[in-house]
């Protein structure tokens, strides 16, 4: 790497696999990430996030120990977390969304999702195996409550609808046939309007208020 080049990703990889552990590093490692610890349990994994602060903690759900859900309790604040499990069940992914995933990938992704996956989850996107954000959505709209949530305006809620699915701004834009900027500008104001900070939050609260099919 030259002077001039930005520093590659930094990842930590829990999973109580070691052969599909050691797998997924060499695939990550390979498209020019850099896997900084790794960790079989629970315990180990918020040790290791908390030793060297990662841009993405990519965890299983099902470990020894603490479980994925609750490393990512303990280690949101510290990095964005992206779960890479075998369970599609959607209580799953709405746990793991709860304690502050900003991704759920199923473990049936390809090499090349789950690096692109981890450089979205990078860039504070919300990134869901397709279908996953759907059933969770599905289910906040049957159980979450409205009252008392700020008045957001048709295109505000529009907006939050795509990001809720995963889409970037810029397919959002091309999704609603504006600009990027515009994306984005309404995207800033219902940040703005909810008193979040990142588009993480925002999904989350998307999928506690049910505002997507």
């Amino acid at each position: 790497m030259s002077a001039g080049d930005p520093e590659p990703l930094r990842v930590v990889l829990a999973d109580d696999h070691p052969i599909w552990r050691e797998a997924v590093e060499r695939d990550l490692v390979a498209a020019g990430l850099s896997v900084v610890g790794t960790a079989g349990d629970g315990d180990k994994a918020v040790r290791v996030v908390t030793a060297t602060t990662p841009d993405v903690l990519v965890c299983d759900l099902q470990m020894p120990g603490r479980s994925g859900v609750e490393v990512t309790r303990a280690v949101a604040g510290l990095t964005k977390v992206l779960v890479l499990s075998a369970s599609g069940e959607q209580e799953d992914v709405l746990e793991a969304v709860k304690a502050g995933a900003t991704g759920y990938l199923m473990k049936s992704a390809s090499a090349e999702d789950l690096v692109a996956a981890v450089r979205r989850t990078a860039a504070g996107d919300a990134v869901f195996t397709p279908g996953l954000a759907g059933l969770v959505l599905g289910e906040y709209r049957r159980t979450a409550s409205d009252d008392g949530a700020p008045k957001l305006t048709a295109r505000e809620t529009e907006v939050l609808r795509l990001v809720a699915k995963g889409l970037t701004a810029r397919q959002a834009a091309e999704r609603l046939t504006v600009s990027h900027r515009t994306v984005e500008n309404h995207v800033q104001n219902t940040l703005s309007k909810l008193q979040l900070h990142n588009r993480a939050q925002l999904v989350r609260y998307a999928v506690e208020k049910g505002l997507a099919d």
